[in-house]
């Protein structure tokens, strides 16, 4: 071997040795900032063991209508999972063409979020359940209206019987609700570049990508967006150094003040899991931003007091599309049939 073809593989070692090292270094910041791969395995959420009759149960419900007073709407219509587990509307539409006050969440990887909803109202994702179906403006329903549905069909009878053995009634409101959280449990989104990254695999990321992590953490993005889910474990004030407009912070929306009523959480809002997000627009509890890069600026200036160049904003959002993991394939269940007893649409 000549001395320049040695030099150069010498050369070649010390550039792959760096390299190595610095991503290391990446990882490591990315770890201290509290940034975390998504785990494997299914999780199991507090006074709900997860069977596999309640799963099953849980996607027939997610998908089934007629829980909705107008037997139009199911939790899949705002939190579709062919569309990234929202709905891609700024605000949902509900029963009578209503529309709703705030943008649709998604459900993938809600599992890992320190509550749910924008204000965080409900502790977790029965709780959460119960809500929709008994909103006026979503599916309009009522829990003795949801029981009675649910008893006029035989088979949904049985199902339940499986999925809540020993219990002498067991279609009640509440099963209904933790059949739902066993199903949404399932839903997360593994094995996007980031979480490979972060295992160990340096080539899973690009250099822009890599850029744009460093930038996130740099700049102070993950004070708000970390965790599992990259965000959804902390609430903060929207506009905490400059207020955005009324457009995309509507004055009569004061967030989690109205779960509280004190004043010090007017405007405030649980920080929105980052995961999956380049599949979730529009943005903000407002839904009022379509584009990321946009988003990516607007809270530089809202939250950190900071001017984000075009070019660190595009590399943000480089990484953020980093965050998309595997969706869920989920196949559409057939549902119980109606009997004389199930009650009517309503609209």
């Amino acid at each position: 071997m000549s001395r320049t073809v040695m030099l150069l593989a010498t050369l070649a070692l010390i550039a792959s040795s760096s390299m190595a090292a610095t991503d290391q270094e990446l990882r490591a910041k990315a770890t201290s900032a509290g940034l975390q791969a998504l785990p494997y395995g299914s999780q199991q959420p507090t006074d709900n063991a997860m069977t596999r009759e309640k799963i099953e149960l849980g996607k027939m419900l997610f998908f089934d209508p007629r829980l909705s007073a107008s037997g139009i709407i199911s939790c899949n219509t705002c939190h579709n999972l062919g569309t990234g587990g929202d709905d891609n509307l700024p605000t949902s539409i509900g029963h009578g063409w209503q529309k709703g006050p705030r943008n649709a969440p998604t459900v993938f990887n809600a599992v890992f979020n320190k509550a749910q909803f924008w204000d965080g109202r409900a502790e977790d994702l029965k709780a959460q359940a119960k809500g929709p179906v008994q909103a006026g403006v979503e599916m309009a329903s009522k829990p003795e209206q949801v029981v009675m549905t649910l008893k006029s069909m035989p088979e949904y009878v049985e199902h339940f019987a499986r999925a809540f053995p020993g219990e002498a009634d067991p279609v009640t409101f509440n099963n209904m609700a933790k059949a739902i959280e066993a199903f949404e449990v399932t839903l997360v989104t593994p094995a996007s570049p980031f979480d490979q990254f972060m295992e160990g695999n340096d080539v899973a990321l690009t250099d822009v990508q890599k850029d744009g992590l460093g930038l996130f953490i740099s700049r102070g993005c993950a004070g708000c967006h970390t965790g599992v889910n990259i965000g959804g474990q902390n609430y903060f004030p929207f506009g905490l150094i400059k207020r955005p407009g009324a457009d995309i912070l509507p004055p009569a929306d004061k967030g989690r003040f109205q779960v509280t009523k004190s004043v010090s959480d007017e405007y405030v809002f649980r920080a929105a899991p980052l995961r999956n997000i380049a599949l979730t627009a529009p943005y903000f509890h407002s839904g009022q931003v379509w584009d990321l890069k946009q988003a990516v600026e607007i809270m530089g200036a809202a939250q950190l007091g900071a001017e984000i160049s075009d070019d660190e904003a595009g590399k943000i959002v480089a990484f953020l599309t980093s965050l998309t993991g595997e969706q869920p394939k989920v196949e559409y269940p057939i549902l119980p049939v109606e009997t004389a007893t199930t009650p009517r649409p309503q609209f």
